[in-house]
């Protein structure tokens, strides 16, 4: 038996970061099979960190680039 997992469903607003409760831009799978999520301010914090233990990182920073172009 092959396992192919889902793709991660998209980040919504009521997403929130781990770590101070902003909206979460950033989901990391954990080579443990846990997950966390994160504001882009605190991904690039701990970014090297993370990206050791990390089996996949999902990011969506691009989105807060869209919104401000959106509103001009």
């Amino acid at each position: 038996m092959t396992g192919t997992l889902a793709p991660p469903q998209p980040l919504t607003a009521a997403d929130r970061c781990d770590r101070c409760g902003a909206q979460a831009y950033v989901r990391v799978l954990l080579n443990s099979g846990g997950e966390l999520l994160f504001c882009a301010h605190h991904m690039r914090k701990h970014d090297d960190s993370l990206r050791k233990i990390a089996s996949d990182i999902q990011d969506e920073t691009d989105k807060l680039h869209e919104s401000k172009t959106d509103e001009r």
